[in-house]
């Protein structure tokens, strides 16, 4: 249980919910900040606004899987207001305080360091990360579908990356009937590509690999869909960019050139946000418990 620990989560989309419901029915603390527009109504759970809190008694901070920008906005899908956390109300927390967030920014790495606040990065973990691979390659094909006039069987599908996330891709689109090639640095990780069944090759032969694609599915948060690349790509072919923002594909040479590309960081959320924010959930809860043990 989590019995008199207090939580402020602010701003969010659908995944908070799960978060909410876990906590609360641990018997948290919690504060919500950024869910005037939520209707449902959570034991334990309390809107507030930012300068209403005590922060002298706040346990965690949990951010959205966003995280906070560098212009120090934190979005929420539940509010219209701007919501912005302060160097002031961090410096009342106590010394265990800790802010849990998907991804970090500079600005937020300087507001935890000034106010002795440790960081969790929650998509940085193996578990979080394998976890959501899966509703990740389920987007990904439903997108694949959407967005081409051709079926997943028998489709030549270029996977850019086999970590966490591209090794389930490839998997799902291999399972799918699909020939799937994976593009990968690490001979290791080449290696691996093979033991899986589709066929490896090294980023360093990107250009000429790509030139007879029907779908490319990049996980990897680096320019490497340079407009070179993009340009032997056929007419028809999709490009779906899964990585972080700015994502590693050309996007302005692709619309120059008529290609369809996306930019989709963030697909469990958007295809799956129950089960998204359920793994958030759990992986939250025993982080929390931890805390409070040590």
């Amino acid at each position: 249980m989590l019995t008199g620990t207090h939580v402020v989560m602010i701003g969010g989309d659908a995944r908070q919910l799960e978060i909410i419901r876990k906590l609360s029915a641990l018997d948290a603390k919690i504060s919500l900040v950024g869910f005037e527009q939520l209707n449902d109504g959570f034991i334990g759970a309390s809107k507030q606004e930012l300068p209403d809190i005590e922060w002298s008694t706040v346990d965690a901070i949990l951010l959205p899987v966003g995280g906070m920008s560098n212009d120090g906005l934190i979005a929420s899908v539940f509010s219209n207001q701007q919501l912005k956390l302060k160097a002031a109300y961090l410096n009342e927390t106590p010394d265990h305080c800790t802010i849990y967030t998907g991804i970090s920014t500079d600005r937020l790495e300087k507001l935890a360091a000034k106010a002795k606040c440790k960081i969790v990065l929650l998509m940085d973990r193996d578990d979080v990360a394998i976890y959501n691979s899966i509703p990740t390659a389920e987007g990904a094909v439903m997108l694949a579908i959407q967005h081409t006039d051709h079926t997943i069987h028998h489709a030549k599908v270029a996977v850019l990356g086999l970590g966490r996330i591209g090794m389930t891709i490839a998997r799902t689109f291999h399972a799918l009937g699909a020939s799937v090639f994976v593009g990968a640095k690490e001979t290791a990780l080449l290696a691996r590509a093979f033991e899986l069944g589709v066929e490896p090759f090294p980023l360093t032969a990107l250009k000429g690999t790509l030139k007879n694609i029907d779908l490319v599915i990049n996980t990897i948060p680096a320019k490497i869909v340079t407009s070179d690349v993009l340009a032997e790509l056929p007419q028809h072919a999709f490009v779906l960019d899964l990585a972080s923002k700015p994502g590693g594909v050309d996007f302005a040479y692709a619309k120059k050139r008529g290609l369809k590309a996306m930019l989709v960081p963030g697909l469990p959320g958007m295809v799956a946000p129950k089960t998204a924010g359920k793994i958030l959930a759990n992986v939250l809860s025993d982080l929390l418990h931890e805390q409070t043990q040590s």
